[in-house]
C-alpha cells in the first residue's frame, strides 16, 4: 500500500496518507492506457471536415472537347478530380470520430496511470489547495516550495474559487475538481497536486467496488 507525506503549501510535511492499493497500487498496463488515451482524444475531435465530389462541384456539364481528333487526352468533365477546380477522389465527410470503451476497462486504465505516477514519484499531496491570500504570488510560491515544475495539475474535492483565482494566471497550471479527473489529464502533467479531499474523492470514484 503506497504511503506518501502530507505537505502544506510552505512545503513542510505535516502527516502521512495510505493510498489504497488496488487504485494507486495497480499493475501498469500500457496497452490499456494508450486505448484509453485514444478514446479521449478521439472523441475531441469535431468530425465536420468537408470537400466536394466532382458530383457536387460546380460546372463540368459540357464535354470540354471532342472525342477524337484534338491529338489530346479524352476528357468527359472538368469535374474531374484530374482538373484543377475539378472534385475530390474519396474525399472526407463529416463523420464521428467516436471510440467506444467499456467503463471497467476505462477506470482500470486510469488506475494503471495513477499508479506509474506515484512510481515516477509525480504525487505530491498537501494539506488544501486554498492559499493564506487569493494572490497569483501565494501560488506561486507554494508550487516553488512544493518543488512543482513545468505542467502541474492541482486536483481538489471541490475547487475553491480562492485557488482558481490564483493559479489562473500562471503558464503551465491547470486545477480539476477530481470528478473530471481523466487519464489524459493524469499522463499530461509533470506533476499532480492533490488535496487530501481530491486524492479520497478520485480513491472513491474509482474503487473497486465502484468498478
Amino acid at each position: 500500500m503506497p504511503e506518501l507525506a502530507v505537505k502544506n503549501l510552505a512545503g513542510e510535511q505535516v502527516d502521512t496518507i495510505a493510498l489504497d492499493d488496488a487504485v494507486f497500487g495497480a499493475k501498469i498496463n500500457i496497452p490499456l492506457m494508450h486505448q484509453a488515451v485514444v478514446r479521449i482524444q478521439a472523441g475531441r475531435r469535431l468530425g465536420t471536415q468537408k470537400a466536394k465530389t466532382r458530383s457536387e462541384v460546380r460546372g463540368g456539364g459540357a464535354k470540354p472537347w471532342r472525342q477524337k481528333g484534338t491529338g489530346r487526352a479524352r476528357q468527359g468533365s472538368r469535374s474531374s478530380p484530374l482538373w484543377r477546380g475539378g472534385g475530390v477522389a474519396h474525399p472526407p465527410t463529416p463523420r464521428s470520430y467516436t471510440v467506444r470503451m467499456p467503463k471497467k476497462m476505462r477506470r482500470q486504465a486510469t488506475r494503471s496511470a495513477l499508479s506509474a505516477r506515484v512510481s515516477d514519484e509525480a504525487v505530491v499531496i498537501v494539506s488544501t489547495l486554498q492559499p493564506a491570500e487569493p494572490k497569483t504570488r501565494e501560488m506561486v510560491q507554494a508550487l516553488a516550495a512544493l518543488a512543482a515544475r513545468g505542467k502541474v495539475l492541482l486536483v481538489d474535492g471541490t475547487v475553491a474559487a480562492e485557488t482558481s483565482r490564483t493559479a489562473r494566471n500562471i503558464p503551465g497550471v491547470d486545477v480539476k475538481p477530481a470528478s473530471t479527473l481523466n487519464i489524459v489529464d493524469v499522463l499530461d502533467h509533470d506533476v499532480l497536486i492533490f488535496s487530501v479531499d481530491g486524492i479520497r474523492q478520485v480513491e472513491r470514484q474509482l474503487s473497486n467496488g465502484n468498478v
